[in-house]
This record gives structure tokens, C-alpha cells and sequence, in this order.
């Protein structure tokens, strides 16, 4: 169940060229972002409870209180884990969230189950689950009430009859949340529910859902087996980062029975691209998270099972060792994470945040491993092995992630070496325009790449022409063959992105066979108008947004597209401008034309006194125009920067430091001149 924190779904569109990686190296020992407090070492587990993440399924992402949740819908999902082999992937839990109970309790003080959602009761539908070889998990509140509105019994006051109950009908799993806690001090209220549980003698995975608000991380070791570390995650790009930000430095806090929840999947729920659905993916398993499928699986579509299902990536989650990613690196949102793993490898995620394609690069040595002549690398995605002689780099696309696994084995020579596979230029073209672009090969292997081939594909109706030669005989450790291309968009090519593809093929010494394929992102664009435009009547190139969709003339409003208010700040109303969500970043084509970015800004009056943000002009990847932290209580600022030369401008809008709950910010009145 969530508590009040805004939710989030958002459309984005990619506007920048992004050239994928076939990368192969080595890593470094981890630095890891040091924490205020150091933890005391948690005791082992006796209790034998989630020695690795639980992974499972929640209903609340996809359904929240809907009538589809039901008895029916819960057992479909536990046929589903069976069927699509979810099971078999480590997927153990089908949990309730909200609204399964009525309103009122019994005479007797009991929980009563929804008799339209759950006709046969809640024992019915666990041993349904059971007899899948499945577990069943259930929600309730720390609190006098839960979470929804609607206000269905919380179990404050009522810990040891409702763990009594939970026991009795063969629950597994208790979510107990934090909403309506009348204040009683949340270390001793998580502590009763987890003596009642201990008291029933079944044993019950214990999900503190306390939202990070008093540092479970610190003390409920000894109470669950995991604890929120943050609010409510959504669906879209911006919350799920600004979640990964505050899960990351808490590494040293987690380990066999007690893990940091960073909150459930999003994957397949559609406010993401497929590319950063896999970044969620892959940085929930690098951090050891729990693992709790939130997307409907009865509408799932092929790639989102592909995801989640994708065994060599659940490996990294669940290892036995129990270690949570720690950060090597983060430089201009180039990600570096590392987790040592049970048998001394290392899985290693590189995580591009920005909206661009980025290089990221570490070594084997930097990530822990031992030095060694070389490595054996292990793309989990692409399910593919390649030796490297100790780099690992990677072209990365826009919010993309490419995670390995990196051993120093004897057999690294039985594998084919690894090539960086990049393409360079001017991610911008217009319709009826030619763009030169240059492509590199580069060896990371110990092993030379032989008979090394290089093609570019475009778009049909598209020109792609070589200027240079495209083979090699041989490319020894380091070598690279560089290749130049010109690329011609047709007349009318309408504006938007198009996809070309970059690939390489070659030899290993040993005669085997190797291949990259890499997708690339070229954004066709129309040149800035002349004079005084509005932003909100322009197009952008690409948004990013913390909750909904950004608005053009309203506030951020709620989740649906078109669903804002007139733009207000400290009362004042303006007719032009964009509503947007924290954390977000709206960028818009400028091709050097354009000389001024101007605009109010201000947080919208539709949150009353909530929210904190901080507002950004960014020309390129430079700060041109920047204010401090802004309140709701502050009429609205004027931000004005020089944005001369530059190709992209972007208005970012950040959280103010305190989370991203209630952030809703104006550009009022911004204005481009060309």
C-alpha cells in the first residue's frame, strides 16, 4: 500500500544518439559512499527467513484497490509464476496488498475478508498458492487504519490477534505499513507486530513498510528481514532514480535476513522505456533488493517477462554471499557499481542516469577482483562471455545499463575477446541533410579479433555510406578500427528519432566466431523559429518527469496526461508555461541559434503548503541559471540565462533535498529567443 507521497507515470521521448557497447574488462575495488552512522554487524539469522532477497508478487502498482483484485486475480498470478516459469526463477511470493478486508472488524475484534473480493477467504486462497509450491503473503498498517482512504482496519492495538489470524489462514509474508500511527514511536510498534508474529509460531517473512522515515536501516535488524528505505516508488524514469540514489549508500546495512527495500518493481507497467526498465532491473539486483513483481502478468507482454525472468540477472540478486552493490564511481551521472559475489566475481552494473549515450569505463582491479592476465566477462543481458584483458567499457545508451559478471579464471582464453563497439557525432540532423559519423572497433581483449568486420544500417529511404575502410586482418590488445560514414536523411523526413544499427563481426585465435550489435538513436530535428517563442508551444526533445506527464500551460496535476490546473504560484495565475514534477528535465532543440532562456518559477499553489524544489537552466551540460531551494510559502522567482551556443537547453527541476513528495513546479511564462 502506499502512503501519501505522489505517484508517477511519464511519456519519454529519447533525443539523443545513443551507441550501445559489446564491452569487456576489468574492475576495482568498490569506494563506497560512507554512511552518517556506522551499522554494528547484524547477528546471523536463526530463523532461516530470507537468507536472500524474497522475490514475489504485489498487486498494488498494477490494481491499487480496483475490483479486479480478487480471488481470482490472485490465483491467476500464482498459475502465471508457474507457467512463465516465474517460479522456477526464484519468484516465491503472491502478496496482498490493500483492501482485501472490510472496513469494520467482527464482534470478536477479528479481520473480516472482502466476501466479493475473496468469496472463499483468505485460508482458501493460501492454500491455493501452496499447492502451487508458492507463498502467500498479506498487508496491513502499523496504524489504527491502513492506507486507502476507505480506511480498512489497521492493527495497532490488534498485533497479536491479526498475527494469530495471519497464522491461521497460512500467510507467509506481512507488509505492515506506517499510515495512521497516532504518533506512537515506530520502533515500538514495529517491535509488538514482530513479537505477536514470533508468538504464533508460524514463520512469517516480516516487510517493515516504515518509508525510510526513521532510519530502519539503523534498528530493525533484529525486527524484519527488510525495511523500506524510501518512499512510494512510480512509474517513470524520474522516481525510480531519485529511489536508486537513496538506496545506494546503504550497502553496508543489508545481508542475509535484512535487506534495504528500495520498494516493488515497476517493470512492464508502461511509464518506461524497455531500456530503462532493464536499468531497474539490473540495479535492483545489483543492490541485493527484494525482488516484488508489481506489473498485472495476466496483460504482461513478452519483453517485460523476458526481464523478469532473466535467470543470470537473479542470480546477482540472490546470491547466497548476501552482498549489496557497492558505488565505484558516479561522475557525471556514469554510474559504476559493484557486488562481490559468493564465488569471488564480481557483477558489475555500468548505469547511464543522463539522457544522452555515455562512455563508462572501470577495471577489474578497481572492483575488488584480483590482478590477473586476464578475465573472463559475462554480459547478463545479452547472455554472451568474451575474455578482456582488464578494461571494461561501454558506450551506454540514454538511461541504460550494461551489467557483466567478471571472473579471473584459468579460462578466459576459451572465450572470444571483448570489443567496445562506439559511434561518434552530431546526435542531430535535419531532414535532407548529410551527417558524418565515425564508428571504432576496439580490442579489450588478451586475445587478438580477427577477420574484424563493421557495417551501419539505417532507416529505410536513408543513405549510409562508408568513407573509409570497414575490415580488418587482425586487431591486437588495444588496436581499433576507426571507419567514417555519411548518412543522408531524406527530403520530409518527418522530425523525431530514428533507429540505425551498428554491428561487428569477427574472429577469436581459435577460430570461433563473434558478433556486436548495438542500437543507435539519430534525432531528426527542425531548427529553433526566429524571435520570442514560448517553450510550451515548441516541441521538446525529450522529458523526464517525477510524477505524470509534463504539462504545457497547467500545473503538473496528477498522473494523466491533460489532468493540471491553471499555472499558480503565491497566487498569481499565468496563462503560458510548463507544469512539471521534481524530479524532471524538459530539453529543447536550440542548434546554437538561440541567445536566452527566460522564466518565473516557483512551486504551484495546487499542493497548498507541501513541496520544495530547486530549478535548473542547463545549456548543454553546463549550469547557465540556477536558484536556491524554493517553498510553497515564496512567490515566484524570475531565472534568466545566457544560453548562447549551445545545441540543447534543459529545464531541470530537482527535489530541494528532501524527497520528491508534493513537488510540483511552474515554469511560468518561459521563453526561448532565437
Amino acid at each position: 500500500m502506499r502512503h501519501l507521497l505522489t505517484r508517477t507515470i511519464r511519456r519519454r521521448v529519447i533525443g539523443a544518439l545513443t551507441a550501445g557497447l559489446l564491452g569487456a574488462a576489468g574492475l576495482a575495488a568498490p569506494a563506497l559512499a560512507t554512511p552518517r552512522t556506522t551499522p554494528a554487524t547484524a547477528p546471523a539469522p536463526t530463523d532461516g527467513l530470507a537468507l536472500t532477497p524474497p522475490m514475489g508478487f504485489n498487486n498494488w502498482n498494477s490494481t491499487q484497490c480496483r475490483a479486479e483484485f480478487n480471488e481470482s486475480m490472485v490465483e491467476g498470478i500464482a498459475d502465471l509464476f508457474v507457467a512463465k516459469g516465474l517460479k522456477d526463477a526464484g519468484y516465491q511470493y503472491v502478496n496482498l496488498d490493500d483492501c482485501w478486508a472490510l472496513p469494520t472488524r467482527d464482534a470478536d475484534g477479528k479481520l473480516v475478508p472482502d466476501p466479493e473480493r475473496f468469496p472463499h477467504g483468505i485460508k482458501a486462497v493460501a492454500d491455493y498458492v501452496h499447492a502451487k509450491g508458492l507463498k502467500l503473503g498479506i498487508y496491513t498498517s502499523a496504524g489504527t487504519k491502513t492506507c486507502n482512504p476507505a480506511g480498512f482496519p489497521g492493527a495497532l492495538g490488534h498485533e497479536y490477534s491479526d498475527a494469530r489470524q495471519f497464522a491461521d489462514w497460512g500467510v507467509d509474508y506481512l507488509k505492515y505499513d506506517n499510515c495512521n500511527n497516532q504518533g506512537v514511536d515506530a520502533k515500538q510498534r514495529y517491535t509488538t507486530m514482530r513479537d505477536a508474529l514470533k508468538a504464533t509460531g508460524r514463520p512469517i517473512v516480516y516487510s517493515i513498510c516504515e518509508w525510510g522515515a526513521n532510519k530502519p536501516w539503523e534498528w530493525a535488524a533484529d525486527l524484519g528481514q527488510l525495511w523500506r528505505t524510501t518512499g512510494d516508488i512510480g512509474d517513470s524514469w524520474g522516481s525510480m532514480l531519485s529511489i536508486l540514489k537513496q538506496n545506494l549508500p546503504l550497502a553496508p546495512y543489508a545481508g542475509p535476513g535484512h535487506w534495504n527495500d528500495p520498494d516493488m518493481l515497476e517493470v512492464g507497467n508502461g511509464g518506461m522505456t524497455d531500456t530503462e526498465y532493464r536499468t531497474h532491473f539490473s540495479m535492483w539486483s545489483v543492490m541485493a533488493a527484494p525482488l516484488l513483481i508489481g506489473s498485472d502478468l495476466r496483460t504482461a507482454s513478452p519483453a517485460t517477462f523476458d526481464i523478469l525472468g532473466n535467470k543470470e540477472v537473479i542470480a546477482v540478486d540472490q546470491d547466497p554471499l548476501g552482498k549489496q552493490g557497492a558505488v565505484v564511481s558516479s561522475e557525471g551521472g556514469r554510474w559504476v557499481v559493484a557486488k562481490e559475489m559468493a564465488d569471488g566475481s564480481r557483477a558489475v552494473a555500468l548505469f547511464n542516469e543522463t539522457n544522452t549515450a555515455q562512455r563508462i569505463s572501470t577495471t577489474a582491479t578497481a572492483v575488488g577482483l584480483p590482478r590477473a592476465s586476464a578475465y573472463t566477462l559475462r554480459d547478463l543481458w545479452r547472455h554472451t562471455s568474451s575474455n578482456t584483458a582488464g578494461t571494461i567499457s561501454a558506450t551506454v545508451p540514454a538511461h541504460g545499463t550494461l551489467l557483466v559478471r567478471v571472473t579471473a579464471d584459468r579460462k578466459w582464453a576459451e572465450q572470444p575477446p571483448a570489443v567496445e563497439l562506439r559511434l561518434d557525432g552530431s546526435p542531430f540532423t535535419e531532414a535532407g541533410r548529410t551527417v558524418d559519423y565515425t564508428s571504432t572497433v576496439t580490442d579489450l581483449g588478451r586475445t587478438a579479433a580477427e577477420r574484424v568486420s563493421v557495417s551501419l544500417a539505417g532507416p529505410a529511404g536513408w543513405t549510409v555510406r562508408p568513407t573509409s575502410p570497414t575490415t580488418a586482418g587482425a586487431l591486437p590488445t588495444g588496436h581499433t578500427l576507426r571507419t567514417t560514414w555519411r548518412v543522408t536523411v531524406p527530403e520530409g523526413t518527418a522530425t523525431g528519432a530514428y533507429d540505425l544499427t551498428l554491428r561487428t563481426d569477427y574472429r577469436a585465435p581459435n577460430g570461433v566466431r563473434a558478433s556486436s550489435e548495438v542500437p543507435v538513436t539519430a534525432t531528426v530535428v527542425a531548427p529553433p523559429p526566429h524571435g520570442v517563442s514560448y517553450l510550451g508551444d515548441l516541441p521538446w526533445l525529450s522529458t523526464v518527469n517525477g510524477y505524470g506527464p509534463v504539462e504545457r500551460d497547467t500545473s503538473n496535476g496528477e498522473s494523466a496526461a491533460g489532468d493540471g490546473h491553471p499555472i499558480t504560484i503565491g497566487g498569481t495565475v499565468y496563462a503560458k508555461g510548463l507544469g512539471v514534477h521534481a524530479e524532471s528535465d524538459v530539453a529543447f532543440y536550440t542548434g546554437g541559434l538561440c541567445s536566452t532562456v527566460s522564466a518565473r518559477v516557483g512551486v504551484d499553489d495546487e499542493k497548498g503548503g507541501a513541496g520544495t524544489v530547486a530549478f535548473e537552466i542547463r545549456a548543454d551540460d553546463t549550469k547557465a541559471a540556477a536558484t536556491g531551494v524554493l517553498t510553497n510559502a515564496m512567490p515566484a522567482q524570475q531565472l534568466t540565462a545566457d544560453v548562447t551556443g549551445a545545441q540543447v537547453v534543459h529545464l531541470v527541476v530537482t527535489d530541494g533535498g528532501d524527497g520528491i513528495d508534493s513537488d510540483h513546479a511552474d515554469w511560468a511564462d518561459a521563453k526561448l529567443t532565437c
